[in-house]
């Protein structure tokens, strides 16, 4: 299984010059180029769309939610999409960010038995409502994530995290987007140092 995407994935010498540097970038620091690069880069306008707002969301650090959180819910909200590239792909980056090799996974299938705190389980119950059911979401839902130290901006970020990346899902799902052999051992066993 070679392909990376059922859409065409242009050469790395055609994609945009902005774009590719970034790429490359990537690669420098992590020793390859995500698949979900190469896949968006057929589009350009919307690859760079794709990532300025992907980088809003995860880049930043609040008090109530740090990069990892950030990934449970990315994680969280994947597996609840049956999102094979971003349960991968994002789970690898949870793995390193909280160096616990098993958390991706309990997130994934059931946050419920994770090895997280009140805080994080409450979290990714919001996320998940938001995910599957947004239209029940009601003000005792802030009002159990205010109880636990969340601001409305906290709030307001875990349920753009999970709409991002239910519409990442879906793109994924939909193109076939195939992880990186790279992603399934990160974070499991300690980087070979050469």
């Amino acid at each position: 299984m070679d392909e990376i995407s059922r859409f065409p994935v242009p050469e790395l010498s055609d994609i945009p010059e902005d774009l590719r540097t970034r790429m490359l970038e990537v690669q420098q620091k992590a020793g390859f180029i995500p698949n979900v690069f190469l896949t968006l880069a057929h589009r350009p306008e919307e690859c760079r769309a794709f990532f300025a707002y992907h980088d809003a969301l995860m880049l930043k650090e609040t008090p109530a939610l740090n990069k990892a959180e950030r990934e449970m819910i990315v994680v969280t909200t994947s597996g609840a999409n049956d999102c094979v590239y971003c349960v991968v792909a994002h789970g690898a980056i949870l793995r390193i960010y909280t160096k616990n090799p098993r958390i991706a996974d309990q997130v994934a299938i059931n946050h419920r038995k994770a090895e997280i705190t009140e805080k994080q389980r409450a979290m990714l119950d919001f996320a998940l409502k938001v995910c599957l059911h947004s239209n029940e979401i009601n003000e005792a839902d802030f009002v159990v994530l205010r109880a636990l130290g969340f601001t409305d901006d906290d709030i307001w970020d875990v349920g753009s995290i999970t709409a991002f990346f239910g519409m990442s899902n879906r793109l994924a799902n939909m193109s076939s987007m195939r992880p990186n052999d790279e992603f399934y051992l990160m974070g499991r066993v300690p980087k070979i140092k050469v």
